[in-house]
């Protein structure tokens, strides 16, 4: 399943005129329909100032199901206005040196297994992305080599979230590699890409607070919260707000619940990615998101 496929309808609003009217996704879209009609989302201008930067937990195709989930995600993006373009790390696309997806629009990448046909048939056609990966390579400054991956679309972390809060399609979208889970090192690229802010740019860490599928129990799907899970999230919960970034940066060896919590860490360093964007990686957060999806959390922040 981690191949990009380009078969099946070619485009995004036709890919989502096949998702069920009952469906929550296709009640997601009828209501963003009905605002976007009277309300619609306004664009970035430069007396906007810069835009946020946001690390977000991103699901899977069960987002697709969450009413409650769709709706903090699209009502977070309709709280700033829409970005010029997106810049993204998703913790599903570890790779060294620095590389950038295709700057063309491309099939997506389903990097999941085991769920509806609905979800392998979805599309996400975003304009190019071209100016986006020149600005992208400015700001990097030759400070990291980058290239370009000309044949990859977006994995899950990127399209699942962005076409719950940006489901027209309509904002070029780049994704870019994490070369490293060394939060020091993650923080410095974030804070040479931070200029990209000032220019419309939504800059995005793409992970999950918690993420110990493996350690997923039937109690879980019924709704427990174990504990390494809960312990985990209100250990970063206050440290975030004390703006601690010493603190995060040493998760491996002093948060409660990390061997259960992150046994790969991989959904947890993209958000050193949006500390360094951050004007202040030790101000304190801006929560957007809480709670729990199957007893993982869901702890989403922006930071300014």
């Amino acid at each position: 399943m981690a191949a990009t496929n380009l078969r099946g309808v070619s485009t995004t609003a036709a890919a989502d005129a096949l998702v069920p009217l009952q469906h929550p996704f296709g009640r997601h879209l009828q209501n963003i329909e009905a605002r976007e009609a009277v309300d619609p989302h306004r664009p970035w201008e430069p007396e906007d100032g810069p835009l946020p930067a946001l690390y977000l937990s991103h699901g899977a195709p069960p987002t697709f199901e969450d009413p409650e989930w769709m709706s903090e995600l699209y009502g977070w993006a309709r709280s700033f206005p829409k970005p010029r373009s997106i810049l993204i790390v998703s913790a599903h696309w570890e790779a060294a040196p620095l590389m950038v997806s295709a700057a063309e629009p491309t099939g997506l990448v389903y990097d999941f297994g085991g769920f509806a046909p609905l979800y392998y048939r979805m599309r996400y056609d975003i304009p190019s992305g071209s100016d986006l990966i020149r600005r992208v390579a400015g700001a990097l400054g030759g400070k990291e080599s980058m290239h370009e991956h000309r044949s990859r679309g977006l994995d899950h972390g990127a399209w699942v979230p962005l076409k719950i809060m940006y489901p027209a399609a309509d904002v070029p979208v780049v994704q870019l590699s994490m070369p490293t889970h060394d939060p020091g090192r993650l923080i410095t690229m974030g804070r040479r890409l931070r200029a990209l802010r000032e220019e419309g740019t939504l800059v995005i860490g793409s992970g999950f607070m918690t993420h110990g599928l493996q350690y997923i129990t039937r109690e879980m799907l019924l709704g427990a919260i174990p504990g390494w899970s809960s312990e985990f999230d209100a250990w970063a919960a206050s440290a975030l707000e004390r703006g601690d970034v010493d603190e995060l940066s040493r998760f491996r060896s002093t948060a409660p619940g990390v061997r259960f919590a992150h046994p790969t860490v991989e959904h947890f360093t993209p958000l050193f990615v949006t500390l360094g964007v951050s004007a202040d990686p030790g101000a304190p957060v801006e929560t957007a998101i809480e709670g729990y999806m199957i007893g993982l959390s869901k702890r989403s922040f922006q930071v300014r």
